[in-house]
């Protein structure tokens, strides 16, 4: 078996009898392989713009974030600063100073109800002097009832109560129905 070279025409003439031997025409392979090469080209086309999509609506998204985080800032400053506000208002002094320009002042010391019905310490009538914390400024007048309260005696051991308010009833002729008081 040795081997022969081949001249470039002898070549030729095998791929020429190859190819008429099969019947294919010159150029079919190239045709065949059109479709894969297309179908190639738009999955990496259509992959292409896909991510181009992606991308810009994750920027999107990313400026929105950042929109987000901003007023997340503004208006944790503003609850910050309101807060602040209710802290301030909410001080003892300053709930006098409100309290006195409403025409309030303190309390005496408080009675309380037992759940029997007896009554635990002596109640007193508040008094126009100033508490502990007093806030500046003068005392607005005190005018509780235009008429003088009585004043009771040195031989009656009673602690002294203010007068019971007047009852309200309804003007005459209206025809309101007055309802008694729970108790009574």
């Amino acid at each position: 078996m040795s081997a022969r070279p081949m001249s470039a025409a002898g070549v030729k003439g095998l791929s020429g009898a190859k190819g008429l031997a099969k019947g294919a025409v010159p150029g079919a392979a190239t045709a065949r392989r059109a479709p894969f090469v297309l179908l190639v080209v738009v999955l990496l086309g259509t992959g292409l713009i896909a991510l181009l999509l992606l991308n810009s609506s994750l920027n999107q998204g990313s400026f929105e974030l950042t929109k987000l985080e901003k007023q997340t800032d503004e208006l944790s400053d503003e609850r910050q600063s309101l807060q602040q506000d209710v802290d301030q208002l909410s001080a003892p002094g300053a709930l006098e100073q409100r309290a006195r320009e409403l025409g309030m002042v303190p309390g005496g010391s408080p009675a309380f109800l037992n759940p029997d019905g007896t009554v635990a310490g002596v109640p007193a009538p508040a008094t126009g002097r100033p508490s502990v914390a007093h806030a500046p400024g003068p005392l607005p007048p005190l005018v509780l009832d235009p008429a003088p309260a009585p004043t009771p005696s040195a031989s009656t051991k009673a602690p002294a109560v203010p007068a019971p308010a007047r009852p309200l009833t309804p003007a005459a002729g209206t025809g309101a129905p007055t309802t008694p008081a729970p108790g009574r």
